[in-house]
């Protein structure tokens, strides 16, 4: 009975053949295993309609604005449609750039999603970048979206995250690994959002830290 109670919930259990002629079912560390793979394969296939389901809502999470390459490993709970519309605004920002890094080119898409110091600094970048391109991926975890000003000529709008680039490596023109301490660093950054034509664009970005903040 103790084996039945505990073969039950469990799909490892197969039926025996003339080894167990009272029909008693068996463990079998294949069966365990194979019941293991399935239950991953349907997790994995959960998880993946629970985001598609979330993004045809129009619901924003850490896994709907993560890409390969650029993962988000958090964002702030309960933020309200018109914080939300300042997040996605940073995501986008912040995609385009490192699109740029990763691929070593794109920099007019940058004017779109920013504007100001860091439109300048981007465009400053991408001149000296000399063939160098970004590898990896980077994780980011947004802490706070905050509104500054609203409904004014300068609205603007404040993203706290951290940013962590220790799975970056960055490489010359020749394919060399130039990677620095500096470049695989994590930061601590408030990004300044400015609403201009009616789009939210990236303007200022300030270091708080280096290496203190976490993604996870």
């Amino acid at each position: 009975m103790a084996l039945l109670l505990a073969c039950a919930p469990l799909t490892a259990c197969t039926r025996g053949s003339d080894d167990n002629p009272l029909g008693i079912d068996t463990f079998t560390p294949e069966a365990m295993a194979s019941a293991k793979a399935s239950e991953s394969a349907a997790a994995a296939e959960a998880s993946a309609s629970a985001v598609a389901s979330a993004e045809a809502a129009g619901v924003v999470t850490a896994e709907t604005l993560s890409t390969d390459r650029y993962i988000v490993t958090s964002i702030p709970e309960d933020l309200d449609p018109q914080q939300t519309e300042i997040l996605k605004a940073f995501i986008n920002y912040d995609q385009v750039t490192w699109n740029i890094w990763f691929t070593g080119a794109g920099v007019e898409n940058a004017q779109a999603v920013a504007t100001g110091d860091v439109l300048a600094t981007i465009t400053e970048n991408f001149e000296n970048l000399n063939g160098k391109t970004d590898q990896g991926t980077v994780q980011i975890a947004i802490s706070d979206v905050t509104v500054v000003t609203f409904d004014t000529p300068q609205s603007t709008a404040e993203v706290r995250v951290c940013e962590d680039l220790s799975g970056i490596t960055t490489r010359d023109a020749s394919g060399q690994d130039i990677s620095t301490d500096e470049s695989r660093s994590r930061y601590d950054l408030l990004v300044t959002m400015a609403k201009e034509d009616n789009t939210w664009k990236s303007s200022v970005e300030k270091t708080l830290s280096t290496n203190k903040c976490v993604t996870r």
